[in-house]
């Protein structure tokens, strides 16, 4: 390891795990549990804090609606031991593409390659 990855590890979270959320999970965390993403999802013994490590960037968009209710204690089991049941109109989880290029941007939108044709609209102009 490196030193600057070292102190990436020791000061910043947005990376990943800090050493003191690593050192923490080694010596109080219980696996719990891990989504499809590959994020692992940990609870102290006595249940009292509930916590996730990331696969990758850290971003919360990327939790499915199952470990987030667990998370937040919405739900008493985890999604490994009490599935949440799917209705057949869900669609599967997608994390926030804000900030991307998959981003979504109405007809109007100045980040569409063309611009909309707005007959349905007459700029305001003062007399």
């Amino acid at each position: 390891m490196s030193v600057g990855s070292f102190i990436n590890r020791i000061f910043s979270w947005w990376n990943d795990q800090t050493f003191g959320t690593q050192l923490y999970t080694w010596r109080r965390g219980v696996k719990v549990g891990e989504d499809e993403q590959g994020n692992v999802f940990y609870r102290t013994k006595d249940d009292k804090k509930r916590w996730v490590i990331y696969n990758g960037e850290v971003e919360a968009s990327r939790i499915g609606a199952d470990w987030h209710g667990w998370l937040h204690r919405t739900l008493k089991e985890p999604p490994t031991e009490k599935p949440l049941e799917h209705k057949p109109w869900e669609q599967p989880h997608q994390e926030n593409l804000t900030g991307t290029a998959m981003a979504y941007a109405p007809a109007g939108s100045l980040r569409q390659p063309v611009p909309a044709d707005r007959r349905d609209y007459e700029a305001w102009s003062p007399e």
